[in-house]
């Protein structure tokens, strides 16, 4: 068993934390809002600390999820960031989803620091961070990884080496533009069902038995067809992330239409008053 730090307890974080103390790692928390680390604490055991630099202080792993690169730096960086708290060659795994530039530059700091970096976002939103099953992409060297990954493990299903630092976040990207285009065709295809008039319920039952089967048709038809959006990972957080795709394409120079796209529908989405909604709301901009 390890000693660790948690840094972020967010929808995802809170959880990711828990698995970790479940599992018998030493585990001290920390998050912005103080509150929210001492309920985690009430319920879970373990410690909170009052800055990440504290909460990282001799551990062997500092874990992070928090919102975006600026809140990434921020509790990384710093007379009070975890950096300054860790000890030579403690390892700093981020499961912020954040830009490849911003987990490259982290990465050079804690190298020339004597610690290691792992970018590692993670796939599986707020039901797959509670059910231990997340899907980690990391970037990073092979040595720290190793090290890493069995602690991971307490919540995660699977998680794989992408190369070297920025790798996972670049995998991550692949994820998000993957899922904009399948989300909008899934909401089309039901859009489309409806007004022809069929069962969209029994349509999806025989469909998804072939070609067209995944798991957001699988997840999120029931709730798309009544129009039940209050749940799930919010068009706020998609639009973070189709912001970096678009942004990291603009330097390597990937064409993303059908991203750039549906990035405009998720600002419809948004107008609509959906900002908290889930990603699957992309129906309800049909339908208005």
């Amino acid at each position: 068993m390890s000693e660790v730090a948690f840094l972020g307890l967010g929808v995802m974080g809170y959880p990711m934390a828990g698995h970790l103390r479940a599992r018998g790692h030493g585990v001290v928390v920390y998050n912005r809002t103080a509150a929210k680390a001492q309920k985690w604490v009430a319920e879970h055991g373990g410690a909170s600390a009052p800055s990440p630099r504290e909460a990282a202080r001799g551990r062997e792993f500092v874990f992070a999820c928090v919102g975006n690169d600026d809140d990434l730096r921020a509790v990384t960086l710093g007379p009070e960031g975890a950096f300054a708290g860790m000890k030579p060659g403690a390892v700093f795994v981020d499961h912020t989803t954040a830009s490849a530039n911003a987990a490259r530059e982290l990465s050079h700091e804690a190298g020339r620091l004597g610690l290691a970096f792992l970018d590692a976002p993670v796939s599986g939103g707020e039901a797959g961070a509670k059910n231990g099953a997340l899907t980690v992409m990391c970037g990073g060297d092979e040595a720290p990884f190793a090290r890493a990954e069995p602690v991971i493990a307490s919540y995660a299903r699977a998680c794989r080496l992408m190369g070297g630092a920025g790798a996972g976040q670049l995998t991550k990207m692949v994820n998000q533009l993957c899922i904009a285009g399948l989300v909008q065709g899934l909401a089309e295809g039901l859009h489309f069902a409806k007004r022809a008039g069929l069962d969209a319920e029994r349509v999806i039952d025989v469909i998804s038995k072939g070609a067209a089967q995944s798991w957001q048709m699988d997840n999120r038809h029931k709730t798309m067809i009544a129009g039940k959006f209050d749940f799930g990972f919010a068009v706020d957080w998609m639009r973070k992330d189709l912001a970096i795709c678009l942004d990291e394409a603009r330097r390597n120079g990937a064409r993303l239409p059908v991203a750039a796209l549906v990035d405009q529908f998720y600002a419809d989405v948004q107008a609509m008053g959906g900002a908290r909604w889930d990603t699957s709301s992309l129906i309800a901009r049909l339908e208005k």
